[in-house]
């Protein structure tokens, strides 16, 4: 079937047929395939309907942190709406109060020491950013990352993820050097005196939400600074109160020289990612200030939107409530290992920063796909295929949490029965 251009698909299965005709072919077959016919269509608060309404799902996947605070919050659509009455994007090479006011804003609530910022659009413009800066400040090129890590696929960034990322595409940026995530002995043979920076995310979420031990992060520390590297701290998803607290790095007390953010704090409304930094590192853009620039990185009209994320991620009494929410998903699934022994391992979990762990490179797509049917949104990681990344957004209610361990109590039956259990 083919549809013209500038014709409105305004059924499914001509939505799916545009879509493969004219955004992706691949795509449109995988969902086919997979028996996972959905369209988006209305979506509020935890929750997207398809387009014809005849199903619900939870948001369990939120797009790695996108959707912290639910879809459309209320506060932070009025927000944007108030601020199109006004502002629009702006000019990235003129002074701008509302870029200034996010900036201060961000060097409040970052930890240790990171007075300025530079926005961008993705994650991966954040990532990349980080890298320049870094090689810039230092006089080196080499960027020590985490295999089975993921900082987005934009050109120096898409360099520091595996190489599935970047093969299809040729050869990657030299000066680029992977480690296994946690292992201080091998993060400790690969940093030298040549090392610009090494970039971690807090907690790998494509890699499967791996929980790095408490003195890790410490440890890669104390090795930057000794060799006189950066540490480039990726908070993309553990940041704004993912973790139960503001910033995932706050349960391990380390500093980073750089810190990335991104996804949360577009609050789901406006894309917004920011690279935060030491003051002295501002000292790159000293001979020349537009030598990095991104026409809509830091867009003023969409300002106000993440001042409001921030605001509402900072209070004490929302990291409360996802702390609380935390303790009741490790009690449920604490409950749910034994009734499904032959397939679930366990909870990873840092906060609301969670993996549903299980036997085999089967169990992630096969949940994922039973977790549909049983009205959830959960994308199984892609670096680790065992884990399902389970990320609710974490203004639920109890109520709807327990719904929610209900429907996974159901998925992992299905799971178990398509393994033949």
């Amino acid at each position: 079937m083919t549809i013209s251009q500038g014709t409105r698909a305004k059924t499914k299965e001509d939505v799916f047929a545009q879509f493969a005709h004219h955004v992706s072919s691949g795509k449109a077959a995988f969902f086919q395939t997979a028996g996972i016919d959905f369209v988006q269509g209305r979506r509020e608060g935890p929750f997207i309907w398809d387009l014809d309404g005849d199903k619900r799902v939870i948001d369990c996947h939120c797009n790695g942190g996108v959707f912290n605070l639910g879809h459309r919050h209320p506060d932070v659509v009025r927000a944007l709406v108030d601020s199109l009455a006004t502002l629009d994007i702006g000019n990235h090479h003129l002074i701008s109060p509302y870029r200034a006011r996010l900036a201060a804003r961000l060097a409040e609530l970052t930890p240790g020491n990171l007075p300025y910022t530079v926005f961008g659009v993705g994650g991966g413009e954040a990532v990349d950013l980080a890298f320049k800066v870094a090689r810039g400040f230092t006089g080196r090129q080499e960027i020590i990352s985490a295999r089975g890590g993921y900082h987005g696929h934009t050109g120096l960034a898409l360099a520091a993820g595996d190489p599935k990322y970047y093969r299809p595409f040729g050869e990657p940026a030299p000066g680029f050097v992977q480690v296994p995530f946690g292992d201080v002995a091998a993060l400790a043979t690969a940093v030298s005196d040549q090392t610009a920076a090494v970039i971690l995310e807090t907690v790998p979420a494509t890699y499967g939400i791996l929980v790095p031990e408490p003195d890790y992060l410490p440890q890669v520390r104390a090795l930057c600074d000794r060799h006189g590297a950066l540490l480039i701290i990726d908070e993309i998803q553990t940041g704004l109160g993912r973790t139960g607290k503001l910033w995932g790095l706050e349960h391990f007390g380390v500093t980073p020289d750089i810190m990335v953010l991104g996804k949360g704090l577009s609050g789901g409304i406006y894309p917004m990612s920011a690279t935060c930094f030491r003051g002295e590192l501002e000292s790159v853009f000293h001979e020349d200030p537009f030598i990095h620039i991104s026409t809509f990185g830091g867009a003023e009209v969409g300002c106000p939107v993440a001042l409001q994320v921030l605001d509402m991620a900072a209070d004490p009494q929302f990291l409360a409530h996802v702390t609380d929410l935390a303790a009741f998903f490790a009690q449920g699934f604490a409950e749910l290992q034994p009734k499904h022994p032959h397939v679930l391992v366990r909870l990873r979990q840092l906060g609301l920063m969670m993996g549903i762990e299980m036997v085999n490179e089967y169990c992630g797509p096969l949940f994922s796909k039973a977790a549909y049917d049983h009205g959830l949104l959960s994308v199984y990681a892609y670096n680790d295929p065992r884990v399902a990344q389970f990320l609710p957004p974490l203004i639920i209610d109890q109520t709807l949490a327990e719904d929610i361990l209900r429907r996974v109590d159901a998925a992992l039956t299905a799971v178990t029965r398509m393994l033949g259990g």
